[in-house]
């Protein structure tokens, strides 16, 4: 959520905000509701103020019949207030809904534009690989290896729902493994911290394996929740609980309602959980294989740090990510998302896109979402600063999309009489070097 204060100072700012994400709000209708707001505010207050006095003048009057009087305007100031009062809570309900619509102020390098098609590739890493062979895609190297069995998960759960089995199940946990060894090492970090800045924070990651269920408050709170992206999320009506779509989405709340104390920051965290969505309106897209799927897992940081720091931040776990993918060995490009393809909480987006060779394209692996402070204004998460308290701001990103990961690995190691080739980096977590 935006700043009252910097709304009312900058209209046409956010205004224009909103149409380059493609966001519908009414911000002249945000201010003239504000207005009301402060006004009935001050009128309660005012009122508050009139019953405190005359509660004096009570206590200090001896005469019944001025007592009397004093009493019954106060009962009339009491009715007044509670008008008011409904008036204002009405008016606040109104306030929030269409704050919670308002989108993040993006950041002056994000690129403009309408849709993905619009999106601007930073660089190119990495030399794509060349085939003595036709290269297969993930699931028919899948099916022939007996590692993905999505026909009986349809038969039990539905479509897009998969098994993972034998030296896949093992490569995953083997990705899982080595993707919190680098974010919980301290020189790893320090390496990385480095790249970005010298003598940048190389504080390492707390593990967390967070809960997968949500209450709608916080979720709304964490901007994840909202009746434009209700159908995607999971909803279990009796416990009146959503299932998460990310593990950030109970690692945002972490801090809600809290004062950090700046000596903590920056508070990191790698949370590991399976995740769930509904991929609505993804109907006819990646319908085969497991690249788009209902329930997969996934690894995520998510960070709180001064507002100074908020941009390094990003550029840190970009950092993070593309050690990650060329340990890996694996093919990428950077992409910054343009104003029309990314979320109304991002002040700025990147993703990395893994080389796919079954389909002859990069495709999204990575997402890292800068928020500034647009979530923590929601959950009263802030740091103490000396004597100021302030909020915080927050990142959140992809470390592994551990199914998207293993589509790229599966096509990027093929040999030719089937094999899967495991990458050097992931060898010592294994019994194996190829899945055969």
């Amino acid at each position: 959520m935006l700043d009252i204060k910097f709304i009312r100072e900058n209209p046409e700012k956010v205004k224009e905000t909103c149409r380059d994400k493609g966001v519908d709000v009414d911000i002249d209708k945000v201010l003239e509701i504000d207005q009301e707001r402060r006004k009935a505010l001050a009128q309660i207050e005012e009122i508050s103020a009139e019953k405190n006095k005359a509660s004096k003048e009570i206590s200090s009057l001896k005469d019944e019949q001025g007592k009397k009087k004093i009493i019954s305007e106060m009962q009339k100031l009491d009715k007044t207030s509670d008008k008011l009062k409904k008036d204002f809570k009405k008016l606040d309900q109104e306030y929030l809904e269409l704050m919670y619509k308002i989108p993040n102020i993006i950041l002056d390098d994000v690129p403009l534009g309408k849709d993905e098609g619009d999106n601007k590739v930073v660089k190119k890493v990495g030399d794509i690989p060349k085939f003595s062979f036709k290269p297969k895609d993930h699931m028919e190297l899948g099916e022939q290896l007996g590692i993905i069995d999505t026909k009986k998960a349809a038969q039990i759960s539905g479509a897009r729902f998969t098994y993972l089995k034998g030296g896949l199940a093992m490569l995953q946990l083997a990705l899982i493994q080595y993707t919190f060894d680098i974010l919980t090492d301290p020189k790893t970090m320090k390496k990385i911290a480095d790249s970005v800045e010298k003598g940048y924070h190389n504080k390492p990651f707390i593990p967390v394996i967070p809960p997968v269920m949500i209450k709608p408050e916080p979720y709304t709170r964490m901007a994840r929740l909202s009746d434009e992206d209700k159908d995607e999320r999971y909803y279990l009506q009796q416990d009146d609980m959503y299932l998460i779509g990310s593990a950030e989405h109970t690692l945002g709340p972490l801090h809600m309602d809290e004062i950090i104390n700046e000596k903590d920051l920056p508070l990191r965290y790698i949370g590991y959980s399976t995740c769930f969505r509904r991929e609505a309106g993804s109907y006819g897209k990646d319908t085969k294989g497991i690249f788009r799927v209902h329930q997969f897992d996934k690894v995520e940081m998510e960070s709180f740090t001064t507002k100074e720091d908020s941009l390094k931040e990003q550029n840190f776990f970009l950092a993070i990510q593309e050690y990650i993918v060329k340990s890996l060995k694996i093919p990428y490009q950077v992409v910054m998302i343009c104003t029309g393809d990314m979320s109304g909480p991002d002040a700025r987006q990147v993703d990395i896109e893994c080389w796919r060779p079954g389909q002859n394209k990069y495709r999204e692996t990575h997402t890292a979402d800068l928020m500034t402070d647009y979530q923590s204004r929601r959950l009263a998460t802030r740091v103490r600063r000396g004597k100021d308290v302030e909020l915080v701001h927050m990142n959140d990103a992809t470390v592994c999309a551990i199914g998207r990961m293993l589509i790229a690995i599966m096509e990027n190691y093929q040999q030719k009489d089937g094999s899967i080739k495991v990458p050097k980096a992931l060898e010592k977590y294994l019994g194996f070097k190829a899945i055969k």
